[in-house]
């Protein structure tokens, strides 16, 4: 079984942009149930089914496949929840690990948030200068809440 360990934070400002690369994703959900939450994600000429389990603390089991990515759309367009997600992933290097920075669009406009993946809950990492309030703990900045509970509407 695969382990998420990751911890998450608002973002400010914009300084990360000069560092790093954007990529659009476009994701939805098949299952939003807090114990199995089911995620389709399309990146470029690559998609993903993800399965994720309940989150306990900061850690969640997780299991991801490489599918189709005509599946994968048609997944998106008439099996998933909606809206989809659609965000910008930037990726930068701080210290040891990488930090996943995502910009929001569409519905979920304004929300910037950074997450890093940890080998340990109790792990030790260098906090950028763009590091906002952690969030880790707050289920609203959970993607699959953004759905039912869009970040313009809060």
């Amino acid at each position: 079984m695969g382990t998420e360990i990751e911890r998450k934070f608002l973002v400010n400002g914009h300084a990360y942009r000069d560092r790093a690369d954007g990529r659009r994703y476009r994701q939805a959900y098949l299952s939003t149930n807090k114990d199995r939450v089911v995620r389709v994600r399309v990146v470029d000429d690559q998609a993903w089914l993800t399965i994720k389990g309940r989150t306990r603390g900061v850690s969640r089991a997780e299991f991801e496949y490489e599918i189709p990515v005509a599946d994968a759309i048609d997944m998106l367009e008439n099996l998933c929840q909606q809206p989809v997600i659609d965000k910008t992933r930037y990726r930068l290097r701080a210290g040891d690990h990488v930090w996943e920075i995502d910009e929001f669009h569409g519905v979920n406009d304004g929300l910037i948030v950074a997450e890093i993946e940890l080998q340990d809950e109790n792990e030790p990492f260098d906090k950028p200068e763009w590091l906002g309030e952690e969030v880790s703990g707050d289920p609203r900045y959970f993607n699959a809440n953004l759905i039912e509970h869009p970040y313009r509407e809060w």
